[in-house]
């Protein structure tokens, strides 16, 4: 299994999970550093590796009227701000090519949007930045078309690769986990990362909007550590239902820290489990 060393720690299936956290869209500097200080303390307390995640534009809104965010150099701005007064790595969404060099100069992660985990001149950029890259399975991509998405990658140089799984389109209005996605997703080794909140999104609903059932964010989460997973994302806000953008889907931070306690426990199990079958294999 393939490692990503992100600061002083590494990134691994067979390695208790990272958490990756922080509101969809920053809001403001004091807003952002507030959060990801929150954050970093419960996972602080839990022993869990921390990365603040945070968007500085939300291109792939649902309508014209949709909330996109502060913008590239505000945002890079409080990336910046949060990843040194906080001391923790930072990732953050990149939507065009010649985004990538200057957002990489500011942060650890290149994340590509789900919607856009197939467009090759994006990963190409992101891939020759050198930095870690995070891409989301597409909402309309099978698990094993993303080792089409790791081959350009690589094609471009990139070594340090993450996938994150955040569900699949059912109907309309509607998405769905497969959990066979993660094993099957980490074929190659590399880490894969589970989006709980985004996996309960609920596409359009509303319209002009997206809603979601952050209820179901927990269980969806519990299920995929189960599997075994290099990393949880979740997208956290003290406000949900007051946030810019995706408040339906995202954890209230009050109820961080019981849902990471319960991810800890099963994620020994499933860790131990892992790393039986992985010493087999090498036997």
């Amino acid at each position: 299994m393939i490692s990503v060393r992100i600061r002083d720690f590494e990134v691994s299936n067979k390695l208790p999970f990272v958490f990756i956290g922080g509101p969809c869209a920053i809001e403001s500097r004091e807003h952002s550093e507030f959060i990801g200080g929150e954050i970093k303390a419960i996972c602080a307390d839990l022993g869990i590796n921390y990365i603040f995640k945070s968007s500085f534009d939300k291109a792939n809104r649902t309508s014209i009227s949709g909330k996109r965010g502060v913008g590239m150099k505000q945002g890079l701005e409080i990336l910046g701000h949060v990843r040194e007064k906080l001391n923790v790595p930072v990732l953050t969404d990149v939507h065009l090519p010649d985004q990538c060099a200057v957002v990489a100069a500011v942060v650890d992660i290149l994340q590509i949007p789900a919607f856009m985990c197939r467009q090759t001149d994006l990963l190409a950029a992101a891939a020759a930045t050198g930095k870690v890259v995070n891409v989301k399975k597409g909402q309309f991509v099978s698990p094993y078309d993303m080792q089409n998405v790791v081959t350009k990658l690589r094609y471009h140089g990139a070594e340090n690769i993450m996938l994150c799984e955040r569900g699949t389109f059912f109907g309309y209005g509607n998405l769905v986990n497969d959990f066979r996605g993660i094993p099957i997703m980490a074929i190659d080794g590399y880490p894969v990362i589970f989006d709980a909140t985004h996996s309960t999104q609920k596409p359009s609903s509303r319209g002009d909007a997206s809603g979601g059932e952050r209820e179901f964010a927990p269980i969806l989460a519990r299920a995929a550590v189960a599997v075994g997973v290099a990393g949880v994302f979740m997208e956290v806000h003290e406000k949900p239902d007051e946030a810019p953008c995706d408040g339906a889907n995202m954890l209230y931070l009050r109820d961080l820290k019981q849902v990471l306690t319960e991810l800890l426990e099963i994620d020994v199990v499933a860790k131990k489990y892992m790393r039986a079958l992985v010493s087999s294999a090498n036997s």
